[in-house]
């Protein structure tokens, strides 16, 4: 049996307009020998009846800190009519769907509502539906605690749904169908003439989907380069060949940067020795700070200077505990961190002073940069982000391919 997951996001399923299109896709896979397992998530965004974010709407926040339990039951809601409206949509065509929970579909995971941890996929009651010749329809983003609790995957958990199921069935391929053509070289909306790319390794893709690219979730990139399992990112609205991710670098494009993405609303702290040099909280600062659930990156830590980066959002609570530990602190607010993916950067010497170079010519600061062997990172005021990320796109030839 050649079993193939799909999965649909929540503009794919919005209409019935749409929802024929997913329809169209589940037959052709049959019509290619396929047994097709659906996924799919929430219909439509924040506004729409059905999709998550109405539906938290419903409630108080008080509930929602309250009760992770019953928030979870109610998250997990606008899957479930997804995945009945779709099996309906076959029904007409006369293919027999079953519609099902996640928990349904086997995936167990831990206590933790909001963001559960699989524990297993049991996956037997999913191969019985598909010897049957029937279609399972599961509702994405969701499984089912030990206790037999209903339990969310965290935002974008139906990606993660597909990836675990194309593991744990051993699919020839997980597709996952959105609204764009695949994963694109940088952001359409910042950059005209970015490109798609064709061919792609799972860890550059995973560092793409990481640092701000929004196609495919990070957790559902690791959980296929697990497994190994192929997985192809398409645009429900047409039938382009989409983005390949496999485990092979040779299948990538051959260029040095693949891809440019960023992440906005970043705070550059520095933390000076000479005005802290009193304080016996200077040495464990990043300790308390990791207590107080304020993640850092782009950490930079001299013999006399320390030079990190904070979400925006973390500010406030930033400022508290750093009073509370007496640190004296500067800031520069309004900061983008820009991240130039690729394997092939791996070994080639002098990369990163291309990008400074390309940086310089366009009077743009670095205000600070770091490096793995497939990501270089820039850091760059906010006001400015856009014009580097066109120019380090010209630089590196993605466009027009």
């Amino acid at each position: 049996m050649r079993i193939l997951i799909q999965k649909f996001g929540g503009t794919s399923v919005s209409t019935h307009e749409r929802r024929t299109r997913v329809v169209n896709k589940i037959l052709k896979a049959r019509d290619k020998g396929f047994s097709p397992v659906v996924v799919v998530s929430a219909m439509g965004r924040k506004g729409q009846p059905y999709a998550t974010d109405t539906l938290l709407s419903l409630i108080s926040s008080d509930f929602k800190s309250s009760s992770p339990l019953g928030t979870d039951l109610l998250m997990s809601c606008g899957e479930v009519i997804s995945a009945v409206v779709v099996s309906d949509e076959l029904l007409k065509l006369g293919l027999e769907a079953v519609p099902l929970t996640g928990g349904q579909a086997g995936i167990i995971t831990d206590d933790n509502y909001n963001d559960a941890s699989v524990l297993k996929v049991e996956k037997d009651k999913l191969l019985s539906i598909l010897e049957n010749g029937k279609i399972p329809v599961v509702a994405g983003f969701q499984g089912v605690s030990e206790s037999g609790y209903v339990t969310t995957l965290g935002r974008g958990g139906s990606d993660v749904t597909a990836a675990l199921l194309g593991t744990a069935l051993k699919s020839e391929c997980v597709e996952i169908y959105t609204d764009v053509d695949g994963i694109m070289t940088a952001d359409p909306r910042i950059v005209s003439d970015a490109s798609l790319i064709e061919k792609i390794s799972y860890n550059e893709v995973f560092q793409m989907a990481d640092q701000g690219a929004k196609v495919i979730h990070p957790r559902a990139v690791r959980i296929a380069m697990n497994g190994n399992v192929p997985l192809v990112v398409k645009n429900t609205l047409n039938d382009g060949k989409g983005t390949v991710i496999t485990n092979s670098t040779a299948e990538s494009s051959g260029n040095v940067i693949n891809g440019i993405t960023s992440m906005d609303e970043r705070v550059q702290i520095t933390i000076k020795y000479s005005e802290n040099e009193n304080s016996e909280n200077y040495y464990t600062l990043l300790d308390e700070l990791a207590n107080s659930l304020i993640s850092i990156d782009l950490i930079n830590v001299f013999p006399y200077e320390e030079v990190f980066t904070i979400d925006k959002g973390d500010m406030d609570n930033f400022k508290i505990v750093m009073k509370n530990l007496g640190i004296h602190y500067s800031a520069i607010k309004e900061c983008t961190k820009i991240a130039l993916i690729g394997s092939g950067m791996r070994g080639v010497p002098g990369v990163i002073a291309k990008i400074l170079k390309v940086l310089f010519r366009e009077n743009i600061k670095v205000l600070q940069t770091a490096d793995s062997h497939t990501t270089i990172w820039c850091l760059v005021e906010s006001s400015k982000a856009d014009r580097a990320i066109n120019a380090l796109h010209r630089e590196f030839l993605l466009g027009g391919k």
